[in-house]
């Protein structure tokens, strides 16, 4: 199945999730740049296998693209996807929390729309040898940069016992954290770990079989807490967001989907502290740099329809959020 599907076209591999709506509430960002005789420009800042930057550029075709991914398989595949729309696309190789850096090296000030899908990609989740998934035997490994940085292996042989509760327990919100990390710690005293199956083998080892029947797969959560812990996901969104909104021009838009609690809680913290006054309390009059500079547009998070999942199945826990600037950014 897996050469199968490596041998398809990367549109036919790769379903983005929310697409329409995603870039339907970009588009009035778009459309704000062009009535100040503009050239909109967006960042997919998570590119992936270019699903979504390959709808945009379809459907506006004034649009410039900034594609920024960490994989840089990914990039190479995003790359071949867009290759009809080369001359309007960027596609850099950076974590995401490099906006700021991108954008000066590409010359351009500001942008008029941010799209980040947040997470693992497809990509990474269909590639075995990656070592994201629990349901087959691979590497522990979990970069999404394979160029650089500590393995998922390197963090379960190495790590004392209260760091790996502390990641488990935080990360994967994993209430078995201190068994599964006691069972992790006196597994690899007899023999390091190297592959996801033997990591499974020992997690199921202490997660009783009544918290699998309701929770899931027993070793999810500690996947997700590795996963997040080898790329610092949330250290790298807490400083993403806010540089996304700083690089957001004048009725702009940042629209972001989120897959888990942790991640939502950090966009939903943004964004709801930059839609707030910064006036004091009982101040009479709001000035102008007490205004909010930004506007939600979507109401809490959207989810996706039965429809949309029914297409795409791991869109299921898809979380979306969107807000617009309504205040002059500032200026460097």
């Amino acid at each position: 199945m897996e050469e199968q599907d490596a041998a398809k076209p990367t549109s036919e591999r790769h379903v983005p999730v929310l697409k329409d709506r995603c870039i339907n509430l970009l588009a009035p960002g778009f459309e704000a740049a062009r009535s100040r005789g503009e050239t909109p420009v967006a960042i997919d800042a998570t590119l992936g296998m270019g699903g979504h930057s390959e709808a945009m550029l379809q459907r506006f075709p004034d649009l410039h693209l900034v594609g920024i991914d960490r994989d840089e398989e990914a990039l190479a595949l995003a790359g071949a996807r867009l290759e009809a729309f080369s001359s309007r696309t960027d596609l850099v190789h950076a974590v995401y929390d490099e906006i700021e850096d991108v954008l000066a090296d590409l010359g351009i000030r500001e942008v008029h729309g941010i799209l980040m899908d947040l997470g693992v990609s497809s990509l990474q989740l269909d590639e075995r040898e990656r070592g994201f998934a629990y349901s087959y035997d691979a590497p522990l490994d979990m970069r999404m940069d394979t160029s650089r940085g500590q393995t998922a292996a390197d963090v379960v042989n190495n790590y004392s016992e209260e760091e790996l509760v502390r990641i488990i327990r935080k990360w994967g919100e994993e209430k078995f954290a201190g068994r599964i990390a006691h069972r992790i710690v006196s597994a690899r005293a007899q023999k390091p770990f190297a592959t996801t199956g033997e990591l499974v083998e020992q997690i199921r080892s202490v997660v009783p079989a009544a918290a699998a029947k309701s929770g899931g797969h027993p070793a999810k959560r500690t996947f997700q807490a590795l996963r997040i812990e080898v790329n610092e996901e949330l250290e790298v969104l807490e400083r993403a967001v806010p540089a996304a909104v700083a690089a957001t021009a004048l009725g702009g838009r940042v629209v972001v989907m989120s897959y888990h609690s942790l991640e939502d809680k950090i966009v939903k913290s943004v964004f709801q502290s930059g839609s707030k006054s910064s006036a004091p309390l009982g101040f009479p009059v709001e000035l102008e740099e007490h205004k909010a500079e930004l506007k939600t547009i979507t109401k809490g998070t959207e989810v996706p329809t039965a429809a949309e999942i029914a297409e795409n199945p791991r869109a299921a826990s898809a979380r979306l959020r969107a807000v617009e600037r309504i205040k002059p950014r500032r200026q460097a």
